[in-house]
């Protein structure tokens, strides 16, 4: 049976030693009780919560799935009961408002804690996580009178939240949603239309759902301006906020997808629900870009969670299985054959692994500090912060479900047939995983996103929020000369990175496909150099330890030994790339629509 052991060793590696998250929170005003012995604590024990009740789950929920029955749905096996364990435990509300009911710690130390659960078992970590993004919602959006009926009993864990966006007719083009809201003489509106691919939309871990839910008013101008954004409960609160009458809001069904088995994917129908406007009218997409940035993060962070998950347990497996012997000599000659891992693609499989989930792991935390500062710190601070995380946030959520899902592969690869039966898991994440890539926007989308809207609309200076701290960091260890195998490509790499950037927008401004056919490649890139970026700090952090003799020598030289392998074996997939995105759009736009399929 697969297992996951929380890799603490790492997490503290990233967060104190290269991050300094000590220092980070030092300076905000919700991080004074974030001491390193407080934050050790809570991470200890979202350990020992993810390994001992959540893991133990995770097959449970891919075999049984989730059972619908005339608009009700029933968890798997053990999912409420853990939710429960969840709530006692306080960890819905650690990262919100003490005014809310929250513990008003800060965002990042949530994010550390939702990479536990995740990794452990993502499809039951999703009920508490789409909680999250309605949380941070309403808590930026809502009235008081929103936050106190349904804000804080989002915090508390006793209701869970939903994003509905998606209509079968219009996937990522919001633009044509058809939900309607009708304004009623009371001020709130009738909902009515149907929305897709509700992740949680339904099930029976707590007594509430709020859905959040975009939908147009009569007057509405068309496209996405045109959008308003409504809280739908599933039952309407009381004047004491108790639990009241059945709203008119139903699950129609549930999807049987391919993975994520464990969690209700639901057709949700409205039908002149009962619902009440959150911000401005026609500003609902505005104020949903909240919850759609928690959720992209909260994505990315998926990416590393199958990484690291396949990672352990291949693993151990290539430790254990025995196949053929090693090429220069018997590495275990009183055994019948030796352990994979002695083979050299194998091993390759292994570090590829074991490179993008830590370096995810530390590009996630980094995040996680800028959504800090945009919470907390001061406006020159917060802006900067704000302008980063524009960038890094589609680059974190398509590079790292990509390379979240080719690792998942891997670990399959190295289970061999093995892998391909249920047992040991490893089919199980990859299904698992590769919805990854697609829900909170495509991989595509995220590329346009990022070249198109972030890079080119902003003349670069995005970018250069970036590459900026890039050119810093390689400019001050220009004195430390073991450092330079890493820091010298990587400066290289940054320079290439606005260069090819003004390339494609010379290009676009004769023809706009270049941008989309430049778009995938360009994402790509710029997530292998910002992981190059990571990883040089890492071994920066890495090389001072050693020359300190501070801490565990062996954690520090293998550290040293990933980075040098992702810069020698994976970082020179840029080069592949500089080719194709520079190919231009002609090879893939002058192949007319009627000559793909020839009668």
């Amino acid at each position: 049976m697969p297992e996951y052991k929380a890799p603490l060793q790492d997490i503290h590696f990233v967060l104190d030693d290269v991050l300094a998250f000590d220092q980070h929170y030092s300076r905000l005003p919700c991080g004074q009780d974030a001491t390193p012995d407080m934050v050790s604590a809570i991470i200890e024990e979202g350990a020992r919560f993810a390994e001992r009740v959540l893991s133990p789950l995770n097959q449970v929920g891919d075999r049984e799935g989730c059972q619908f029955d005339n608009g009700e749905v029933r968890t798997p096996t053990g999912f409420r009961e853990a939710y429960q364990q969840y709530v006692e435990g306080g960890w819905p509300s650690l990262s919100h408002a003490a005014e809310w009911g929250g513990q008003g710690l800060p965002d990042s130390l949530g994010m550390v804690i939702n990479e536990l659960s995740s990794t452990a078992n993502w499809s039951w970590s999703m009920y508490p996580g789409l909680s999250h993004g309605a949380m941070n919602t309403l808590e930026e959006h809502g009235t008081d009178e929103q936050k106190h009926t349904y804000l804080t009993r989002l915090v508390s864990g006793e209701w869970t939240g939903t994003m509905c966006l998606t209509e079968p007719h219009c996937g990522t083009d919001l633009g044509l949603l058809r939900t309607k809201a009708e304004p009623r003489e009371d001020g709130s509106y009738a909902i009515s239309g149907t929305k897709i691919f509700i992740s949680a939309g339904e099930h029976d871990m707590v007594d509430n759902i709020v859905h959040i839910v975009l939908a147009r008013l009569p007057d509405a101008p068309a496209g996405t301006k045109g959008i308003s954004l409504f809280i739908v409960p599933k039952y309407m609160p009381t004047a004491d906020n108790t639990i009241g009458e059945r709203n008119a809001v139903s699950c129609g069904s549930i999807e049987h997808k391919m993975g994520i088995h464990g969690n209700a994917t639901c057709v949700m129908n409205f039908d002149n629900a009962t619902g009440y406007l959150i911000g401005p009218p026609n500003k609902g997409l505005n104020c949903m870009f909240t919850f759609m940035n928690t959720a992209r993060l909260g994505t990315a962070l998926q990416g590393l969670a199958h990484a690291e998950w396949g990672l352990q347990n291949s693993l151990t497996y290539a430790r254990e299985r025995l196949q053929m012997r090693a090429l220069n000599g018997a590495a275990a000659p009183d055994k019948a054959a030796d352990p994979i891992i002695v083979h050299p693609e194998v091993r390759k499989m292994l570090l590829t692994q074991k490179a993008f989930s830590e370096g995810g792991r530390a590009l996630i935390y980094y995040c996680s500090m800028l959504v800090d500062q945009v919470k907390y710190a001061g406006a020159d601070e917060k802006a900067a912060a704000d302008t980063q995380l524009a960038l890094l946030t589609p680059i974190a959520k398509a590079f790292l479900t990509e390379t979240g899902l080719e690792c998942a592969n891997h670990a399959l690869q190295i289970y061999g047939g093995h892998g391909y039966i249920s047992e040991w898991g490893m089919e199980q994440n990859v299904r698992d995983c590769r919805i990854s890539t697609l829900y909170e926007g495509t991989t595509q989308i995220q590329a346009l996103d990022l070249l198109g809207r972030k890079v080119l609309m902003t003349q670069g200076e995005t970018l250069k929020s970036f590459t900026k701290v890039i050119h810093k960091f390689c400019q001050a260890a220009e004195e430390e000369p073991k450092l330079r195998a890493f820091t010298g490509p990587l400066a290289k790499l940054n320079r290439e990175w606005g260069d090819l950037t003004q390339q494609i927008g010379m290009k676009a401004m004769m023809n706009r496909d270049e941008v989309g056919a430049a778009s995938v490649d360009y994402l790509m890139y710029s997530g292998y150099v910002t992981l190059a970026y990571f990883w040089a700090r890492m071994a920066q952090t890495a090389q001072h330890k050693l020359a300190a003799g501070d801490g565990d020598a062996a954690f520090y030289r293998t550290k040293l030994a990933t980075a040098r392998f992702y810069f020698e074996r994976i970082l020179p997939r840029t080069r592949g790339l500089v080719e194709t995105m520079l190919s231009g759009a002609d090879n893939l736009m002058d192949i007319p629509e009627e000559q793909f399929a020839p009668a």
